[in-house]
């Protein structure tokens, strides 16, 4: 049977894939492992290192002998280079891409990897060719970290644009605020304004770009605003209502 056929077959936790890149790192750096070194670097204690070793010693990924050097099988070796190559490309997209904390992309980077599928692994990749072949790829990605429309205190560009996800269908640059809208109107979302609690709020309840928004009563005294999302009915306060912007029609 193929390396890889075996290696699908395994039945490895997200930890014991955290623990397999860690043995790999070690490796790697240094050319050997140990039980307390993986305890120091993964931050827990070295009892609870010895159970998830022999586990991976079961599926054939290690070599683990109590009190002695741990190394990795041929198998164990290329499933490890698998898991620290998404970390890889997910950290970096995180970093360099997105523009996040360095502390935040690693850690994002660990809890998504193990569910990174290989086609999204290899669009990432792709991304990456495209940004280093293409003569006008960093000069996108740095179009995109200093948009004043996305970004937040980034000094207006002073470039008027037209923001769209189907060119054949363009969104005017602001559009309006579903503040704005009376019962019966909606529109598309272009754009969250709002910063901080507001902002995450909004996110985590689906408002998220090219997301259709419908009107269906606002109170008497205009706050609150219930709109239609994805089929549900919500409520939003009307300082949250202020930040959504949204292209009628």
């Amino acid at each position: 049977m193929p390396i890889h056929q075996e290696i699908s077959e395994t039945t490895l936790t997200d930890a014991l894939e955290d623990y397999l890149e860690t043995i790999y790192v070690m490796v790697r750096d240094k050319g050997f492992a140990r039980v307390k070194d993986i305890a120091n670097a993964r931050s827990v204690k070295s009892a609870s290192v010895s159970p998830a070793m022999r586990r991976l010693a079961e599926q054939g990924l290690i070599k683990y002998v109590r009190r002695e050097y741990i190394a990795l099988t041929p198998t164990g070796e290329q499933e490890a280079r698998r898991i620290y190559a998404r970390h890889q490309i997910l950290e970096r997209f995180l970093l360099e891409v997105l523009d996040v904390q360095a502390e935040t992309a690693r850690d994002d980077a660990c809890a998504i990897e193990h569910s990174l599928s290989p086609q999204v692994m290899d669009r990432l990749v792709r991304f990456f060719e495209f940004l280093a072949v293409c003569p006008e790829g960093r000069d996108i990605l740095s179009k995109f970290h200093h948009c004043s429309v996305v970004q937040e205190d980034v000094p207006e560009c002073g470039i008027e644009c037209t923001p769209s996800f189907d060119i054949l269908r363009p969104i005017p640059r602001r559009g309006r605020s579903v503040a704005d809208l009376h019962p019966g109107e909606g529109g598309r979302v272009t754009q969250v304004n709002g910063h901080g609690a507001i902002r995450q709020r909004l996110l985590d309840m689906g408002i998220l770009p090219d997301a259709r928004i419908d009107i269906e009563r606002v109170a008497p005294a205009g706050d609150p605003i219930w709109i239609k999302l994805g089929g549900f009915q919500l409520s939003l306060r009307r300082k949250e209502a202020e930040v959504v912007m949204v292209a009628t029609g």
